[in-house]
């Protein structure tokens, strides 16, 4: 298990739940002077995203985040997301919750999949970075933020060997090994397989510094070729043109980590997890899956300083649906299985306080109340440190 391999995961991650709540708050965003209380504006869609951010990149957890450390567990890891999400103004139920991060995961895991060769991961890494700057490009304090990130990034993982790559693409690979959940956007593209297994190509570049299949090469005993034997390779590879840039700014060449969201289809609802038999997989394609289906819960708060407090009915909080109907989103909370189900906590933000200067200091308390806590686990530290955001 390779000790670097933290960072990249969580970044990945955030970016890919961004690409997704972006995508979202899109897609029901109603016009200011047209909108109700309870419906997203232009301006409600930036806040959430620059808070999502500000708490992701916060200098002290991404200084945490950097030291050589263990992988944390699923559990803890999935804890983490939960309490960057209750950074922004929005509510989102459990079973929701649950789907954004099905589609998180399963997304950097076709990534990772992906990558001609183990340093690219850093290009997936640098790829959902150079978006989030997008996301946030008329907020000077916050690209700041990210571009800190960068550098510190470049400087631990610069001088890393290929070998040492190899191990946090392991690592990672071994992270997602037992994730095998169905999403529509990839069965749609034929990516992926019914049982949620992910269909490899066999065409495109090859990873830069090699050449494309099909010749074997034998050499005599003084290292002099002195014979080539072709080969039929079975695909259709080309020459890589150039090697992704690893610096704060340039081409990253490699397209993976990029948003796919941000093409004009639909938001993907459909997730669901692998099957035991054939007979559960037909029921599968017909209802939701439970596993995958959960619907959101309240999810909001503003960072640093502001009071959190239960809502009340004279002011409810901004609601996101992942889900394309509120019938929908009924039927996936009647499916959740009971031994998912958990205490809802529900949380109000308090109107916005000083925006400006929240921007450009470090977070106050961000804490959820009544909660799990994960204890005796690895993950407890970097849990201690988003208390503290």
């Amino acid at each position: 298990m390779s000790v670097r391999t933290l960072p990249l995961l969580f970044l990945n991650l955030g970016g890919e739940m961004l690409y997704i709540l972006d995508q979202r708050l899109r897609a029901q965003n109603i016009p200011g002077d047209k909108a109700r209380r309870d419906e997203w504006t232009e301006v409600d869609r930036k806040r959430v995203l620059h808070d999502i951010v500000l708490t992701m990149f916060n200098k002290s957890f991404i200084e945490e985040l950097l030291k050589p450390q263990e992988l944390y567990s699923k559990k803890a890891l999935r804890t983490i997301y939960d309490r960057l999400a209750h950074a922004s103004i929005m509510r989102l139920n459990q079973a929701s919750m649950d789907k954004l991060y099905d589609l998180m995961t399963m997304a950097l895991k076709y990534q990772v999949l992906l990558c001609p060769r183990p340093k690219d991961v850093l290009l997936v890494t640098y790829n959902h970075l150079d978006a989030i700057k997008g996301l946030i490009h008329d907020n000077p304090p916050l690209l700041h933020l990210v571009d800190e990130t960068f550098r510190q990034l470049i400087e631990v993982y610069g001088c890393l060997s290929a070998g040492e790559f190899q191990l946090i693409r392991q690592t990672l690979l071994t992270f997602f090994q037992d994730l095998h959940i169905r999403v529509s956007i990839f069965l749609k593209d034929k990516v992926q397989n019914s049982n949620g297994r992910f269909v490899l190509p066999v065409t495109g570049p090859v990873p830069w510094g090699t050449e494309v299949p099909g010749l074997i090469r034998m050499f005599n005993s003084k290292g002099e070729e002195v014979r080539r034997v072709k080969f039929p390779h079975g695909g259709n590879y080309v020459i890589a043109p150039k090697e992704g840039s690893f610096e704060v700014y340039g081409d990253r060449v490699l397209k993976l980590g990029t948003n796919m969201y941000s093409v004009n289809r639909p938001m993907e609802t459909h997730t669901s997890g692998t099957s035991k038999n054939l007979a559960s997989q037909t029921q599968q394609s017909i209802a939701p899956n439970p596993l995958a289906k959960e619907e959101l819960n309240f999810l909001a708060r503003l960072m640093g300083g502001m009071e959190i407090t239960k809502p009340s009915g004279s002011e409810p909080g901004f609601r996101l649906n992942l889900f394309t109907t509120d019938e929908e989103e009924e039927q996936a909370a009647l499916t959740r299985p009971e031994e998912l189900s958990h205490e809802v906590v529900n949380i109000q933000a308090t109107q916005d306080q000083q925006r400006n200067q929240e921007l450009a200091r470090i977070m106050g308390e961000f804490e959820v109340k009544d909660q799990p806590r994960w204890s005796a686990s690895k993950g407890d530290d970097l849990l201690a440190m988003m208390d503290e955001l």
